[in-house]
C-alpha cells in the first residue's frame, strides 16, 4: 500500500492538438507548486483525445510532446506521478462500472457535450464523447483524489463526478473519496483573442484567435496587434470582464506570463495607448515562449528519458489504482 500524508491532486490534459497559452495558464502554470503542496498526479489522457482526434492519426508523438511541456512546465516526476491514461488499465475498467451508476439524463445535461454536438451534428457525435464525464469520473475517483483543478468550464463535470460518488458510497459504504475543485480566481479561462466571449480552443478553426505553446514566436505580434480591445477613448487599461472583455483576456495573459499581479498591471499602464499595450504585451508573451520552448526542446529531444518516465509512472499508477479498484470489486461483489 502507497502511503502519503499528503492530500492527493488529479489533473489531465489530452495530448490531441498543439495546447495552449490557455491550457498553460489555466491549468499547468500552476502544477510545479501544487507538487509540494500535495501527492499529485498529473495523466495525459489519450483515452479522452480519441473521442475527438482523427481515428487515423496516431497520437503517440502527441503523447511525448504533452510528456515534455508537463517536463518543462516544472513538473518533477522525483515528486509528481506523471502517466498514460490508456497504460493503467483501471481506467476502463473503473468507468464501465461507474456507468452502471450513471443516469443518462445526468449525462445529456452537460453543456460542453451540447456544445460539441452542436459543433459537430447528433449523426457525427460519438458515444466517447457523451460519455466523456464517466470517463473522467473513474480518473478522479480511482486515486481517492482529494483535490482537482478545473477551469469554470469543468466544474460541472466535477460535479457529476462527485453525485456518482455519493450515490455508490450510499449504496456501499465510503469506498471513493469526495473530490473538491481547486478553481483559481485569475486565469482560469483564456479568452479567444478575435472574441474575448468565447474560450480559447486548440480546435479553433481560425487560428488567429488562439496562442500555441509551440508556435513560432514571430507570429505573436500580429495576433496580438489584430486582438479585440474596445473603443474607449482615451484608453483606459483596467480588469473588469463586464466592461472590458477584450482588455482583461489581455491583462490575463500579461500577469501570466510575467508573473505580476493584475492590479500592478493597471497601475503600470495608467495611461498608456492600446497599440502600446498590445506591443508590451506581445513582446512579453514572445520572451516567455522562448524560455518554455528552449526548455521543451532539451527534453523533447530525449526520448529515452521520457519513455522512462512514462514507464515508471505506469508502474506507480497501476499499483495506486489498484486499490480502489479492489475495494469497489469486493463491495459490488465480484471480487
Amino acid at each position: 500500500m502507497l502511503i502519503n500524508s499528503q492530500p492527493i491532486l488529479f489533473s489531465a490534459i489530452q495530448p490531441s492538438g498543439k495546447l495552449t497559452i490557455g491550457n498553460y495558464i489555466g491549468t499547468m502554470r500552476h502544477w510545479s507548486n501544487m507538487q509540494n503542496k500535495y501527492e499529485c498526479l498529473y495523466c495525459i489522457a489519450d483515452l479522452h483525445a480519441l473521442t475527438t482526434i482523427n481515428k487515423k492519426k496516431k497520437i503517440k508523438n502527441e503523447i511525448l510532446d504533452t510528456l515534455a511541456l508537463y517536463l518543462a512546465c516544472g513538473v518533477d516526476p522525483n515528486k509528481s506521478i506523471i502517466f498514460v491514461q490508456s497504460q493503467v488499465y483501471q481506467h476502463s475498467q473503473l468507468n464501465w462500472i461507474l456507468s452502471c451508476f450513471s443516469k443518462f439524463s445526468e449525462l445529456s445535461r452537460m453543456i460542453q457535450f451540447k456544445v460539441k454536438r452542436k459543433q459537430n451534428s447528433a449523426e457525427n457525435s460519438n458515444i466517447g464523447l457523451f460519455n466523456y464525464p464517466i470517463l473522467m469520473a473513474s480518473d478522479i475517483l480511482l486515486y481517492q483524489t482529494n483535490f482537482v483543478p478545473v477551469g469554470k468550464d469543468q466544474k460541472q463535470h466535477l460535479e457529476l463526478t462527485c453525485s456518482i460518488a455519493n450515490r455508490f458510497n450510499l449504496l456501499y459504504g465510503n469506498v471513493f473519496t469526495i473530490p473538491k475543485p481547486v478553481i483559481s480566481q485569475n486565469g482560469s479561462k483564456i479568452m479567444s483573442l478575435l472574441d474575448p466571449t468565447k474560450k480559447m480552443s486548440k480546435s479553433d478553426i481560425n487560428k488567429n484567435n488562439v496562442i500555441f505553446l509551440l508556435e513560432d514566436v514571430s507570429s505573436i505580434f500580429s495576433k496580438i496587434k489584430n486582438s479585440i480591445t474596445d473603443s474607449d477613448n482615451p484608453p483606459k487599461i483596467y480588469y473588469n470582464t463586464n466592461k472590458k472583455l477584450g482588455i482583461s483576456n489581455l491583462l490575463e495573459i500579461l500577469s501570466a506570463v510575467t508573473n505580476k499581479k493584475i492590479n500592478i498591471l493597471e497601475k503600470e499602464l495608467n495611461g498608456v495607448l492600446y497599440s502600446e499595450f498590445k506591443n508590451i504585451v506581445s513582446d512579453s508573451i514572445s520572451k516567455f515562449l522562448i524560455k518554455l520552448q528552449k526548455s521543451y526542446m532539451i527534453y523533447r529531444n530525449d526520448e529515452c528519458f521520457l519513455k522512462k518516465i512514462i514507464q515508471n509512472g505506469a508502474i506507480k499508477a497501476r499499483l495506486k489504482s489498484q486499490e480502489t479498484l479492489k475495494k469497489v470489486y469486493s463491495a459490488i461483489g465480484i471480487d
